[in-house]
């Protein structure tokens, strides 16, 4: 089996900007490069809410880089 990525599901109230600087603090962008790693939140035909970045409580968030091939 190969290895599995690191996933988080959101807090309340959570958005992308939050789960970044709670999963990778430090990074510049953060919400940006979790948005590069979960392209299924950003083929979201609708939006979640009127907060931007936001996400749904049963969202799988990959908190690392998908695997190299």
């Amino acid at each position: 089996m190969g290895a599995v990525r690191r996933f988080v599901h959101p807090e309340p109230g959570d958005t992308l900007a939050s789960i970044a600087g709670r999963e990778l603090p430090g990074t510049e962008n953060g919400a940006q490069v979790l948005m590069s790693w979960n392209l299924h939140l950003a083929m979201r035909v609708f939006p979640v809410s009127d907060v931007p970045g936001a996400v749904l409580p049963s969202d799988l968030i990959y908190v690392e880089p998908p695997p190299s091939a």
